[in-house]
């Protein structure tokens, strides 16, 4: 009778490649700080490191409206956000619409007039300090912090925007409707936009809030991550050599985390990877974020049937599962008893030993991929040379399902988190999650422009 045992699983899985005791935590910081200096100064490297053109502010004067926007997935919403005496974002009569080109071929007029006729109500009722634009496409930023499009994902149907500055757009679009925008129209990604939500929504001592600056103090920086479908940070920098940028006014850059190409992966990292869209191309991604973390555990536990150190009756129907979602397993490593879902209903009442290998595999994959995210963190503080002052710590805002409720992850990465920033000395931070970030954070950028 099968029997579960975590040594042997431990050694297949260092075997293999994938345990996360084969990666140096300190190594990985520092191969990941090279990545980004190179991507900085415009050298190869596996960090683009794109320029925002855009300052984040350090506090929001109090009073001021603005227009925030926020295009990704299958939605287009429009939000009026207003800063509070207390400089909090309140939004006010927000829309939902269809994102054009998700329910059909749209022209490059029809889609930014979708835009506009969601943003125009706003627009006619209140007097707006800008528009913030959280736009979740590939763009590259222009230094006016206009968007211009790269790609659509392959859902959207709207191929004669592509090449197009979205800013100037939608300003056109206004024009046709009769209603003249002079003011600023801000683009941003979602890792742009979850940094600016941080300043609004994280205190600047990270715990209460503080009224004033007292003693003087300057709140500390903020970082901008996403842990969900896919993996990236953004973070204030104030030297970007390919754009001959040195001042002491930070502008945000969006790192693209998910491209850190991790050196010396294992064998069914390898395998997996030739079997996705973009092979060799997103590997950090593909072993941290939601996209990936199911189809890749399944690719492992495959190969632990094979190699005889999982054993169940319904093996094969494992073995020809074609996919696993991520969601999947994570609702079976939550409640691996329940036998409920694709994986769980799989193993027999008398098959516990059978369930927990394949518990322990997941968690193991889960802890690597909570490695290299904390990895990404720490090289990022690291980068910023930030001051050791505990009044005034780096503020880590996050947003993203996997980080908020892939069982285990959070944890991990806190855990790791912690280790790679104090092993000099402490290093003050907060991570905290952050709400409805890609609207907040619009709002904050229609304010930042600098």
């Amino acid at each position: 009778m099968y029997k579960f045992n975590a040594k042997e699983i431990s050694d297949f899985a260092r075997y293999y490649g994938f345990h996360y005791e084969s990666t140096n935590p300190d190594a990985l910081v520092r191969e990941i700080q090279i990545e980004m200096e190179r991507g900085l100064a415009g050298a190869s490297s596996s960090l683009p490191m794109i320029p925002s053109y855009i300052t984040p502010v350090t506090s929001i004067p109090p009073g001021k409206t603005v227009l925030a926007l926020d295009a990704g997935g299958t939605n287009l919403r429009s939000s009026l956000v207003h800063f509070n005496d207390s400089g909090e974002a309140v939004t006010q009569g927000t829309t939902k619409a269809k994102m054009p080109g998700t329910y059909g071929p749209v022209s490059e007029n029809e889609f930014f007039d979708v835009i506009a006729d969601t943003a125009f109500p706003s627009l006619k009722t209140a007097e707006i300090e800008g528009i913030g634009f959280t736009f979740s496409y590939p763009m590259e930023i222009t230094s006016e912090a206009d968007g211009i499009l790269m790609a659509f994902s392959k859902e959207m149907d709207a191929p004669d925007v592509i090449g197009k500055a979205i800013g100037k757009g939608l300003r056109d679009a206004l024009a046709r409707k009769g209603f003249k925008y002079d003011g600023p129209i801000v683009l941003l990604n979602d890792a742009a936009a979850t940094l600016l939500s941080g300043i609004v929504s994280i205190s600047p001592d990270g715990e209460a809030e503080r009224t004033g600056n007292d003693f003087g103090a300057a709140p500390g920086p903020v970082i901008g991550f996403i842990l969900g479908t896919g993996i990236n940070t953004a973070y204030p920098e104030t030297s970007i050599p390919k754009i001959n940028y040195n001042s002491a006014s930070p502008q945000i850059v969006v790192c693209e985390t998910g491209g850190v190409n991790i050196r010396n992966r294992g064998k069914l990292d390898l395998e997996y990877d030739s079997t996705t869209k973009n092979p060799g191309s997103y590997v950090l991604e593909k072993a941290s974020a939601g996209a990936y973390l199911g189809p890749l555990t399944l690719h492992i536990l495959k190969q632990a049937i094979k190699d005889k150190v999982l054993v169940f009756k319904k093996s094969e129907e494992l073995l020809a599962l074609s996919h696993l979602e991520t969601r999947f397993l994570n609702e079976f490593t939550r409640a691996p008893l329940k036998a409920d879902g694709p994986l769980g209903s799989l193993f027999a009442s008398e098959e516990a030993d059978a369930v927990a290998a394949a518990q322990y595999i997941a968690s193991i994959v889960t802890e690597r991929g909570a490695l290299f995210s904390a990895a990404v963190l720490a090289a990022t503080v690291n980068r910023m040379n930030t001051p050791y002052e505990p009044y005034s710590p780096v503020r880590i805002a996050v947003e993203g399902t996997t980080f908020a409720v892939y069982k285990g992850m959070r944890r991990a990465l806190e855990s790791n988190l912690h280790k790679m920033l104090i092993n000099k000395m402490p290093r003050p931070y907060v991570i905290s999650p952050v709400e409805q970030a890609s609207l907040f954070g619009a709002a904050v950028a229609a304010l930042s422009k600098g």
